[in-house]
């Protein structure tokens, strides 16, 4: 199933954030002049802890609010300049659960696809197409509140994807899913990358954007601290991790080659063990263990 028009794998950069600052007030600054870019067919993901600004980004990126000063660029386009153009090229999944409840699966994917401008004959092979995708046909009659919680995220993704964005913002997508249904989320998604889309992927669950990014940006106090591939963020603080229980707690070292944990391990008196770095492991050394992003999972 081709979810747009554009599948061309060739990477160039989707979105370019230049200099990007939003204050909701004159001492609370969500994201402080920000700059990165977002390549092409591209998952990218965004880590934080709650406060670090990932959301307000986010909400800057797919036009929800607008920024205090800084300019975004979609596909070498001013967003302040193209914005009915731009709109059409996104599509959000939120974190929470937002459909008319008044209305059944089939109705509430017709009233986005009007909102976007469909043909009508288009928006019923849509409709079909999209439900087919998602395994959720047999449904399309049932009121939403019918649904589980799994079978709701795959409609959020139907419904961010009836118009056929370039561009998915998905804030959140497994949360509160049981471990089967987040692994099928995950498989969507990676479909979604194979069809051509750039993916802007928020989550609380490290392992997910270390298994399904291309590049990852941690954010700590509105500030990208850190931006990079999950394998080239682990080498950064050490490839290899030695594990071991120091004063009654566990503890970490990581070093640059196996060797040097190694000898390490070798030297150290008392029970250890070597494994590879995670992105759980980066995440911890740079906002630290007592963050309350740890306290509350």
């Amino acid at each position: 199933m081709t979810h747009g028009t554009h599948c061309r794998l060739i990477n160039f950069s989707m979105i370019e954030v230049k200099n990007l600052v939003k204050n909701f007030q004159p001492n609370k600054i969500a994201v402080d002049n920000v700059t990165f870019s977002i390549e092409q067919n591209e998952i990218f993901g965004i880590l934080g802890a709650n406060g670090a600004g990932k959301t307000t980004l986010i909400r800057l990126l797919s036009m929800q609010i607008c920024p205090t000063s800084g300019e975004i660029f979609y596909n070498g386009k001013n967003l302040k300049k193209n914005e009915t153009t731009i709109k059409n090229l996104i599509g959000v999944v939120p974190q929470h659960i937002n459909f008319d409840l008044d209305l059944n699966v089939e109705e509430n994917l017709e009233l986005h696809a009007r909102l976007y401008g469909m043909e009508k004959l288009e928006i019923k092979k849509r409709i079909a197409e999209m439900l087919e995708y998602m395994e959720l046909s047999e449904f399309a009659s049932y009121s939403i509140k019918k649904l589980s919680g799994g079978m709701k995220r795959r409609l959020l993704i139907a419904r961010a994807l009836i118009h056929r964005p370039q561009i998915i913002f998905l804030d959140e997508p497994t949360v509160a899913l049981d471990p089967q249904v987040r692994r099928r989320i995950w498989t969507l998604i990676e479909e979604l990358r194979k069809d051509g889309a750039t993916i802007i992927l928020t989550t609380h669950y490290i392992e997910e954007a270390e298994k399904l990014c291309q590049r990852t940006a941690i954010m700590k106090n509105g500030n990208i601290i850190a931006i990079n591939s999950p394998q080239e963020l682990c080498k950064q603080i050490g490839k290899f991790a030695v594990e071991f229980e120091d004063a009654g707690e566990l503890s970490y070292k990581f070093f640059k080659t196996e060797t040097a944990a190694k000898d390490f391990q070798t030297n150290f008196k008392g029970n250890s063990k070597i494994r590879l770095t995670t992105l759980e492991d980066v995440f911890v050394e740079l906002i630290g263990k007592d963050n309350e992003f740890f306290s509350q999972r």
